[in-house]
């Protein structure tokens, strides 16, 4: 065109092509990769639908929504630059959804038919956690179901009568001790069915909790198989449903020891016990070929509940997730193997900086992924699930609690956060009733159905606030790695109580503006009621009832009694591997069969050592 134009003007235009050749020659190639497929990409994103071709088989997915007046909202927005300096540091940066460095978000485009919605229970015994999941997930196309436990259960212990466990049974989580209590809480789930998936908030018996897990949908199989054939299966046909079952279950086991260390304290292990396990269950996943199912949910929820700020949230976290990746590939595993099957998990609350908490996680984590370990696209990807802030809700005009989830929902929801939780209003002072946990779940429905912002999937790119957060938190979270550095690494820091003592700082500053009013909250430091704080008019405490408790003893007793013969012997066998090095995990998925969680806790006590603080 230019040659048309000024055709006369031949040692300018020669001049020009020179310039443009020479400037094209200084370009790196993925750079000018990136710029050659720019008009391809555009014209993939300009039509009604995306079309893939995989294995011969076309995959459309629309790509615009109308709405009732008419408008075309696209699923997907493109820049409208023209300035190639300017569209490739948006390709560099930012890119399309699915495209690294994933700050839009690590998939093409969201599941259709299934919410990203998480339906969380767990109270009392099994039986009353089974019932909440199916009224949770009566009528949703997908059965996403998260389980909370009790605090015995957490801390691997039994049931039992002395007063300091008996009081603590099935209140504030599900209590669960045997195979027998697994199979009831997920009774009537298909866990091996694509659309259900499960996630599990355990840390200290994490691996036992998760063989419970793998042999009970194991079972469902060969249950499944019984009915199917009036037969038993052979042996031959036992090993091939096992090996499918535990590579179509998916889900999430928390089993982050690292954060219970720095910010949630239900450590019952050494450190370098619990690590050792948890690289046991990555080696067990890559030589089973379990894809589906995370082995850890690198968690910075709970390092934010204990008090940290929404910086040294993601700064605490990344760095443990790579504390894991360092760990596990000094087993000599590679990268590939396990990095797909980590997860991450943050916690959403009212500062600006969680707004870009995904995009800035991701990006962090890519580069890394590709840069310094040499892993692939999967590996790149960082899946996280998000929680809105449980610290945020307050006993004070309790009512606002839902406003205040409800703008965290919407921002986790803008950055193409993999799954969400939204707490119940009232959990400021009680485990939710079904009416709370109904409107909870509301919330999200109506964001992903009603909300018509969100039916563009990458709303948050082309804001020039959202794009100086982003350099703002990522610059902050690298310098933070750089402190945690200097102390040793993560593990070394963790020793001087580096972590911790910077949580207990963060959380009393924001406690201090709070108690002064320079950090407003409504209903509870401005705008306070005059009336008073109304006291509402029934408010179910939720406990787990004598007869549940009782009844959990019961069936601990009966499951003990029908496997006295053969637990001594599968603890034995369990506590040799400890001390051989060998894969304690694969032993447990045997030892869960006719062992009760306290027994093969306290087998590990012996064997691999109970933690203690470092002071």
């Amino acid at each position: 065109m230019l040659r048309e134009a000024n055709a006369q003007k031949v040692r300018a235009v020669q001049a020009l092509d020179e310039l443009a050749g020479e400037r094209e020659g200084r370009l790196e190639p993925t750079s000018a990769k990136l710029l050659a497929m720019w008009p391809q990409m555009q014209k993939a994103y300009a039509g009604d639908q995306y079309v893939v071709s995989i294995r011969d088989k076309e995959i459309r997915t629309d790509l615009v929504y109308q709405s009732l007046s008419g408008t075309k909202i696209r699923k997907v927005a493109l820049p409208t630059y023209e300035d190639h300096g300017e569209l490739l540091k948006w390709l560099l940066l930012e890119n399309v959804p699915g495209s690294f460095p994933y700050s839009a978000g690590v998939f093409a485009f969201k599941r259709e038919g299934e919410d990203p919605t998480r339906m969380f229970a767990g109270e009392g015994d099994p039986f009353r956690t089974n019932t909440r999941f199916k009224l949770l997930s009566s009528g949703m196309p997908a059965k996403r179901l998260s389980t909370a436990f009790d605090s015995v259960t957490l801390y691997g212990h039994d049931p039992a009568v002395r007063p300091d466990i008996y009081g603590k049974v099935g209140n504030s989580g599900v209590s669960i001790a045997t195979l027998d209590d697994m199979k009831v809480l997920y009774g009537g789930f298909d866990l091996c069915d694509p659309a259900t998936s499960v996630s599990m908030t355990i840390n200290g018996p994490a691996p036992t909790i998760l063989a419970m897990f793998m042999n009970t949908a194991i079972d469902q199989q060969l249950d499944k198989f019984r009915a199917a054939n009036g037969r038993e299966p052979t042996d031959d046909e036992i090993a091939k449903i096992r090996a499918w079952t535990q590579s179509s279950v998916r889900g999430t086991v928390q089993a982050d020891i690292l954060k219970e260390d720095q910010g949630q304290n239900t450590c019952i292990f050494s450190t370098e016990f619990s690590l050792k396990v948890m690289g046991d269950i990555a080696e067990y996943f890559v030589h089973h070929d379990v894809r589906n199912f995370y082995s850890v949910s690198i968690s910075g929820y709970h390092i934010a509940e204990a008090g940290a700020n929404p910086i040294s949230q993601l700064a605490f976290t990344l760095s443990n997730g790579f504390t894991f990746v360092e760990a596990y590939l000094a087993r000599g595993m590679h990268i590939d193997d396990f990095a797909p099957n980590l997860s991450f998990f943050f916690s959403n609350g009212m500062d600006p900086e969680y707004t870009v908490m995904g995009r800035v996680a991701r990006r962090i984590w890519a580069v890394a992924m590709r840069d310094k370990y040499g892993a692939n696209d999967r590996s790149q990807k960082l899946k996280y699930h998000c929680q809105t802030s449980g610290r945020s809700l307050h006993a004070q005009e309790i009512q606002f609690n839902d406003i205040r989830t409800t703008l965290q929902a919407l921002i986790a929801t803008y950055d193409n956060a993999n799954s969400l939780h939204t707490n119940a209003f009232d959990e400021a002072i009680t485990t939710p009733t079904e009416d709370s946990v109904r409107r909870a779940m509301a919330i999200q429905l109506i964001i992903n159905r009603e909300w018509g912002l969100a039916k563009n999937e990458n709303p948050l790119q082309g804001s020039f606030i959202v794009d100086e957060l982003t350099e703002l938190v990522e610059e902050a979270v690298l310098t933070e790695f750089e402190r945690i550095a200097e102390r040793g690494g993560v593990l070394g820091a963790m020793e001087t109580g580096y972590q911790r003592g910077k949580i207990q700082d963060e959380s009393m500053h924001y406690e201090m503006l709070k108690h002064t009013g320079e950090y407003p909250i409504i209903g509870v430091n401005t705008f306070r009621n005059p009336k008073g704080d109304p006291t509402p008019e029934t408010l179910e405490l939720a406990r787990s009832t004598d007869e549940e408790k009782q009844s959990q003893l019961k069936r601990l007793a009966d499951f003990q009694g029908r496997h006295a013969k053969e637990s001594a012997a599968a603890l034995a066998r369990l506590k040799q591997t400890v001390i051989e090095n060998g894969n304690v995990f694969a032993v447990l998925m045997d030892a869960v069969r006719c062992c009760s969680l306290g027994q093969i806790t306290t087998a590990l006590f012996e064997v691999g050592g109970q933690y203690r603080r470092s002071m």
